[in-house]
């Protein structure tokens, strides 16, 4: 037997048999198909913080509590905003500037200026340590970024202005 939980809103666990379980997702294994395995890491309680940036920089952050996956239904919360100095998110900012895209630019040869001018990166928090707060990267947004804290636009706005400038006028 296995449990399993669909990902929307009100879905509730249940168990079934392994063999039905891989029968339901047949088709996640057609042609070329695959299914991605991860161990279910539940946001409750703590939330998601999602980490707004332009280029390799940091420019905000949002937090909320993810409410689709409780097994109780509650009301969606409002997310949060905070401007890229909030100190509890320091660490979250370090890391991704310094470590993670880093690495990230480099595993995908992608240089600075070809990120995009307005993206994001949703993390759940990780397991606590003494030391620091971790997080677990939960999806990165390209396309739908808005809204976004109130100390972001200027260095959208700076970046898109450079870009814009930097392929001259046709």
């Amino acid at each position: 037997m296995v449990r399993v939980i669909q990902a929307l809103r009100n879905s509730a666990p249940e168990k079934i048999p392994l063999s039905d379980f891989i029968d339901q997702c047949a088709g996640y294994f057609k042609g070329f198909g695959q299914m991605v395995d991860q161990p279910f890491h539940s946001p409750v309680p703590d939330g998601m913080v999602r980490c707004y940036l332009s280029h390799n920089q940091v420019v905000g952050f949002g937090h909320q509590y993810v409410t689709a996956l409780l097994y109780e239904p509650q009301e969606p919360q409002p997310r949060i905003y905070f401007p890229e100095t909030q100190p509890e998110f320091q660490g979250l900012k370090v890391k991704m500037e310094t470590e993670w895209l880093p690495k990230l630019q480099q595993r995908l040869d992608i240089k600075t200026e070809s990120l995009p001018v307005i993206w994001d990166a949703d993390f759940l928090y990780g397991p606590k340590t003494e030391h620091e707060e971790t997080y677990v990267l939960c999806e990165i947004n390209v396309s739908s970024v808005y809204p976004y804290p109130e100390s972001a636009p200027p260095l959208f706005v700076k970046n898109a202005v450079d870009r814009i400038l930097s392929h001259g006028t046709r």
